[in-house]
């Protein structure tokens, strides 16, 4: 369906910048050939790119109307077979990294976190921090959107107790794996806490810990963490999940700390999703979520 044109309604989407240092970006990481459950997911970072012009870039803070249209945004297109080359889709990520205050990867199943994590770390290892908005823990054996947490802790030595999983849900694990993030020391926040306490306090309790040494911290933001009424594309969402309104928060709410260098979003299958595309909808928000996060910092 075409858009309408108003010169006074500036659609969000087609940011392009010139060489050199940008505010905002996004990188397209279409993995999908290890999921656990086989599906199209490398179709989404296009899906989400051709809702964006849907919204705009103007959003309410306090009292004041801002727009991120004031940052400099550029998109890095997609990542050549980041399944195949994992090497090359670090070096991809890096470069857009290093140009980026804030770099937005969209997936992608959730094997594109550990690229993306390791990009973000850069040299900074020992002080990095890690934080994941999911119902899974995602520490499974072998290699596979099941393990990206469990690759980036013992494969590519992320520490565990600046690890920070949020919104993990009950049916969703193992006993075995739940015990193993827990000999780790990795903190847990389960679904149950997140409505408890809230995305504010969780928020801010996750970056204290990711961010204890002042280290790069990067996000994770799997969309199956929400109820499967909002998120129908994502095969691993479950009734009881966050709602869409969480989920943005998180993704706001990250992207105001300066220590959040990168941001993924992970887990939708555009090839799955309702005909009104709400989850990609969704996705497309949250990218929006996270411009506006750093518009504030």
């Amino acid at each position: 369906m075409a858009l309408s044109h108003d010169p006074l309604w500036p659609r969000a989407g087609a940011w392009s910048a010139p060489e050199g240092d940008v505010d905002f970006g996004i990188i397209g990481v279409p993995t999908f050939s290890t999921s656990i459950t086989p599906g199209s997911t490398n179709l989404t970072p296009a899906a989400v790119r051709e809702v964006l012009p849907r919204y705009s870039e103007a959003f309410q803070s306090g009292d004041d109307v801002q727009t991120g249209a004031r940052l400099v945004r550029h998109d890095f297109g997609d990542v050549e077979d980041p399944d195949g080359d994992e090497a090359g889709a670090i070096r991809a990520i890096s470069e857009a990294v290093s140009r980026s205050r804030l770099l937005v990867a969209v997936g992608g199943d959730n094997a594109l976190t550990v690229p993306v994590a390791v990009a973000a770390r850069g040299d900074q290892i020992a002080t990095a921090g890690l934080i994941t908005v999911d119902a899974h823990l995602d520490v499974r054996d072998g290699v596979s959107n099941g393990s990206p947490v469990r690759r980036l802790i013992e494969d590519f030595g992320v520490d565990p107790s600046r690890v920070v999983q949020i919104a993990i849900a009950d049916f969703a694990n193992s006993t075995e794996y739940l015990r193993r993030v827990r000999d780790w020391g990795v903190t847990v926040i389960t679904r149950d806490d997140v409505a408890r306490r809230g995305v504010d306090a969780v928020v801010h309790e996750a970056l204290a810990i990711a961010g204890a040494d002042g280290g790069p911290i990067h996000v994770d933001l799997d969309i199956d963490a929400c109820d499967r009424s909002v998120a129908p594309a994502c095969p691993a969402s479950i009734p009881g999940g966050l709602s869409a309104y969480e989920m943005r928060q998180f993704a706001r709410g990250f992207a105001r700390d300066d220590r959040v260098s990168t941001i993924d979003l992970a887990e939708v299958d555009a090839g799955a999703d309702t005909v009104d595309g709400r989850t990609i909808r969704l996705t497309a928000l949250c990218v929006l979520e996270a411009l506006a996060g750093l518009a504030v910092r």
